[in-house]
């Protein structure tokens, strides 16, 4: 996505942008990229919506478990009213979005086989910094620790943890699955990002600009959440075919478990997140 919008952004604005990619952290890392974003040292990032909750509550939306049944819905929810007014809720602290990237469904892994609730009982999972998280494991009765991503290959390979949350594309790219024995298909959350500016930088743009950036940042982004689709399918079939770990299909029934012990989580965060909010997730589900 950043390449796909530096490649646009570069040929419509010749001479007037440019655009410098730094991947993997390589300037600043996720839980401090923001500051630095408003200090004035980095333009545009796209920290997962779990590192915005100092900036706003509303986004923890994204972490309740079994909200989206699918990533359609995230999209739907997403290009919606109530989504995109998500966008503009870090104004008054200085960052604008400008838009959600995708990186796919949630999956649990573990070194034991998770089927139902009871069999995360004790398990130290590895978690985002998010106070959701830390609720939905607890829910289960299992240990949540937050922890850099950076570091979640080594906790496993140590087993300081049992277990994590992750897409298709992570366990596969960071070869997560290559040390945990079993992944269950739960597609209990998303791990979404969102493309964040600081409202100084962007309102201080000449309009042409500002207008020609947006379009190229729409197009990026789109463009981004196809390859996003097609590496979650892909990187789930080379983890399956790998044969390394075994991965779980849960039947209805112990799904339905699931949900039925995380889905009080719901009702510990409608304060925070507002019910509103709550309600059209739940509505772009039809």
């Amino acid at each position: 996505m950043a390449l796909k919008f530096k490649e646009l952004a570069e040929s419509r604005l010749p001479g007037k942008v440019n655009v410098e990619v730094y991947p993997n952290s390589q300037l600043f890392g996720d839980g401090k990229v923001l500051e630095a974003m408003l200090l004035g040292d980095v333009q545009i990032a796209a920290p997962s919506l779990s590192k915005f909750k100092k900036y706003t509550k509303q986004l923890q939306v994204y972490d309740l478990p079994f909200l989206f049944k699918d990533m359609d819905a995230v999209d739907r929810f997403q290009k919606g009213p109530t989504g995109q007014k998500l966008l503009t809720s870090l104004e008054k602290r200085g960052l604008m979005g400008l838009g959600y990237i995708h990186n796919g469904m949630k999956q649990m892994s573990a070194n034991k086989p998770l089927r139902t609730p009871a069999d995360a009982e004790g398990l130290k999972f590895r978690i985002m910094t998010s106070d959701v998280l830390v609720s939905q494991f607890e829910a289960v009765d299992a240990i949540p620790l937050k922890k850099p991503f950076s570091e979640v290959f080594t906790l496993m390979q140590t087993k300081a943890i049992d277990g994590a949350e992750n897409p298709w594309s992570n366990l596969y790219s960071k070869k997560f699955f290559e040390i945990q024995d079993y992944v269950t298909e739960t597609n209990h959350g998303v791990l979404d990002y969102m493309v964040v500016t600081s409202a100084r930088f962007w309102k201080g743009l000449d309009d042409d600009v500002r207008v020609e950036l947006k379009k190229a940042m729409d197009e990026a982004i789109a463009y981004g959440n196809g390859v996003a689709k097609e590496k979650a399918m892909g990187d789930r079939q080379r983890i399956i075919d790998s044969g390394r770990t075994t991965v779980l299909q849960i039947s209805d029934a112990e799904r339905q478990q699931w949900v039925e012990a995380m889905k009080p989580v719901w009702k510990q965060f409608e304060r925070q997140i507002g019910k509103d909010v709550i309600d059209a997730a739940v509505q772009a589900n039809n």
